[in-house]
């Protein structure tokens, strides 16, 4: 707790109207908020790369996101950083009350029991009619947001109950995808015939191929859920794996005195095939 008032201390020291900084005085919710999500992130990458340490250094930046938040809401006299952990303590023991009273729960009925508690707090705040995928945050990752989209609609129902037509889907995405690629290569040959049809043609098919890469996206996503997996964690991974991969050619390619853009593609993927075998 003494630490905890010496954050505080700091934090007020700096937005202190006549001694604090000016950087920190000019910020608001909308401008921190940018910062609050970068924090978040560069937590959870000192805890895929196991950095103890870091994690530490990380999850103190991630607490004073949340120390200047509510010191900015104070200073607006809306809350304050008491009012933060009040509510959360008080809600953390509202959603448990196996823990926090004589409620006992399996596995699954906790599980239920959490997911209605959220929905009815969900609903005790809403202004207008509710549904079941309301409030899952827009700034999410695109991925992660997406996962959470299909769940909400799953726990009413809406949902495969095997893997395999969710595979299917992909399939069926994909073949509409390439379908999309043939057609604006036709377009394309045609364009080049009617220059005045060019650029709307180039839009129109700029839209086709967004919407149907986001379907079959969407629908990966989906199958990453039906597996229990986490398609942004899944995504990470196999990020940092070409990555590590990447640097490999790269330096080998250094090596011989050469630049990436001068080594002929066959040379590029039997290097390639070499990163990946150093992996086993």
């Amino acid at each position: 707790m003494e630490q905890t008032k010496r954050l505080l201390g700091v934090m007020e020291k700096l937005r202190d109207p006549v001694d604090g900084c000016e950087w920190d005085l000019e910020q608001t919710f909308e401008s921190i908020a940018p910062y609050t999500i970068e924090e978040a992130y560069e937590v959870a990458d000192a805890i895929d790369r196991g950095d103890v340490d870091n994690i530490k250094e990380e999850l103190g930046d991630l607490l004073f996101q949340v120390v200047f938040q509510s010191q900015v809401a104070s200073d607006n006299r809306l809350f304050n950083f008491e009012d933060v952990a009040k509510s959360i303590a008080d809600k953390m023991i509202h959603r448990h009350p196996h823990v926090f009273g004589d409620k006992k729960f399996t596995k699954e009925e906790l599980n239920l029991h959490w997911e209605k508690s959220k929905a009815r707090d969900r609903a005790s705040k809403a202004t207008q009619s509710v549904s079941a995928i309301d409030g899952v945050a827009l700034p999410l990752p695109a991925l992660t947001r997406a996962e959470k989209i299909q769940s909400r609609a799953s726990r009413v129902g809406f949902d495969w109950g095997t893997v395999e037509p969710v595979l299917a889907k992909v399939d069926e995405e994909l073949t509409e995808l390439r379908e999309v690629i043939s057609d604006s290569h036709t377009d394309a040959r045609l364009s080049n015939a009617k220059p005045s049809n060019a650029s709307r043609s180039n839009a129109s098919l700029s839209n086709a191929l967004e919407d149907e890469l986001g379907d079959l996206l969407f629908s990966v996503t989906n199958v990453a859920r039906h597996l229990k997996v986490d398609p942004e964690l899944a995504l990470r991974k196999a990020t940092a794996k070409f990555e590590h991969r990447f640097r490999y050619v790269e330096k080998a390619v250094s090596a011989k005195g050469l630049s990436m853009e001068s080594v002929p593609e066959a040379e590029l993927d039997l290097l390639w095939q070499a990163a990946k075998q150093r992996e086993f």
